[in-house]
This record gives structure tokens, C-alpha cells and sequence, in this order.
């Protein structure tokens, strides 16, 4: 009796001791379910930029790209209040609403918990990457914005929104199945902003690792127009993306 009572002790002891570590660790008291879709897109070949858009679009230049997976939606409040604890978003109270007013580190200290969380290699997506995917890879039909012609039948933009960001995934997906590439918020990439970066960028993969002073972010937000939104328009971040319609999407290396 004496030998069952002294086992229970110790299991208490080691139940208790395990339980302190995981509320001093932001790891280990994580949910074990971590809901963070994602959207396979295959390598290929594709026209990036365009000749007839504002001068940091072009050239038009060919570009191969690897296969890659991608976010089935921008990250949203509940994710990272999942893996931060926290909620900095300026639209609260909207649990599957994008994340915004997170700054680049704020991401990459995002990006090191859920990376040790799952084993997986999570990052931002390139330049390139997020264009191929905004255009459909290689299911594109060719059009404007990411899966159709008409941006507010794929996005949350100026005229539509309501100056708020939305769910994610409350409008059509484009040819690949991906929500919200166009409006909602700004989705920032790992590339630095150059305006003549095309000029000069390789062939295969390109990203451009040169320190300046801006990162790239892609596809418009809630309080853009139309010409802020479609698959080939850049722009860099404002105020090391600290803002209220500014957010991110997720890629995972195949």
C-alpha cells in the first residue's frame, strides 16, 4: 500500500513539474492542432512583371520557379494568437480575419515558434513566388487580378470593404484554390524593394537578398483601389509593415 501511495506522489510531482515548464514555455503549451491549410503549386516557367504597368514592374522577364506550397489564406488572428498568445491587429473581435499591424520581426519570431512547433520549414514567400501563385501558376487563365478580371469578386478592396479587413476566404478562390491574393491586406515577402530590381534579377528562383531600406509587399488591402491590387503591381512596406491593413501569407518548402 505504502509502495502505491509513494508512485501516486511521484506522479504528481512529475505532473506538476511538467505543467510549470509548460506555462514558462511558449512551445511546450502550445495546442497540439495547429490549422494552417496549405496549397500545393508546381514549378514552372512564367512572364513576371509587365511592359505596360508603372516603372518598377518592368521589364516583363521570364522566370522559373520551383514547386512550393502555399497559404490557403493570409494568416489570421487566431492563428497567431495560437502561437503568440497575443493579438496585435487593429480589427479585433474577428478571430478569422488577417493579422495586421505585425512588423517584420514580429514575423520572423512568429515564423521560429511555429517552426519548431511542427519540424516544418515555414518563411515568407519571394517576390516571384507570390506572383506565380497570384496568377495561377500553371492553371492561369490570364487574368488581372488573382482569379478573375473584376477585383471585388476576389478581394476586399476600397469599394467594397468597408475600410475593415474580412474572413479570410469570404470571396472566390483563384485557379488554384488561394483566397485573398488580391485586397484584405498587404501581404509582405522576404524580397527587399528595389525599383529596378527586374532589371538585373536571375532567370531561376530570383530573390533580392540586397539590404534597402523597404521589403516588397504584394496585392492591395482593403483601402486600395484597383490599381494597387493586380497580380503584377509592387509596393514596399511603411513603417516596417506596422499597419492596419498590412498582414502576411505563409509558404512551405515542398
Amino acid at each position: 500500500m505504502k509502495s502505491i501511495i509513494f508512485g501516486l506522489v511521484l506522479l504528481c510531482i512529475a505532473v506538476n513539474t511538467f505543467s510549470q515548464k509548460a506555462n514558462n514555455n511558449p512551445i511546450a503549451a502550445m495546442p497540439e492542432s495547429i490549422d494552417l491549410p496549405m496549397i500545393f503549386v508546381k514549378g514552372g516557367t512564367f512572364q513576371m512583371g509587365s511592359d505596360s504597368g508603372v516603372a518598377d514592374e518592368k521589364p516583363r522577364h521570364t522566370v522559373t520557379i520551383n514547386s512550393f506550397s502555399i497559404g490557403k489564406y493570409e494568416v489570421s488572428q487566431d492563428l497567431w494568437q495560437q502561437i503568440m498568445g497575443s493579438n496585435p491587429s487593429g480589427f479585433k473581435g474577428c478571430g478569422q480575419c488577417p493579422v495586421e499591424q505585425v512588423t517584420w520581426r514580429d514575423i520572423q519570431k512568429f515564423l521560429k515558434i511555429l517552426n519548431k512547433k511542427t519540424g516544418r520549414h515555414y518563411r515568407l514567400p519571394t517576390e516571384a513566388e507570390w506572383e506565380y501563385a497570384a496568377a495561377g501558376g500553371e492553371k492561369s487563365k490570364g487574368y488581372k487580378f488573382s482569379g478573375s478580371n473584376d477585383p471585388t469578386e476576389v478581394g476586399w478592396i476600397k469599394s467594397n470593404a468597408g475600410n475593415k479587413t474580412h474572413p479570410c476566404g469570404g470571396k472566390k478562390p483563384n485557379e488554384l484554390g488561394i483566397y485573398d491574393m488580391c485586397g484584405n491586406v498587404w501581404e509582405i515577402c522576404s524580397d527587399w524593394y528595389s525599383k529596378g530590381y527586374y532589371k538585373k534579377s536571375p532567370a531561376a528562383d530570383p530573390r533580392n537578398d540586397k539590404a534597402g531600406l523597404f521589403r516588397v509587399v504584394r496585392g492591395g488591402s482593403w483601402r486600395s483601389g484597383p490599381e494597387r491590387c493586380y497580380n503584377t503591381a509592387r509596393n514596399r512596406n511603411i513603417k516596417d509593415h506596422h499597419i492596419q491593413n498590412g498582414g502576411f501569407r505563409l509558404v512551405m518548402d515542398k
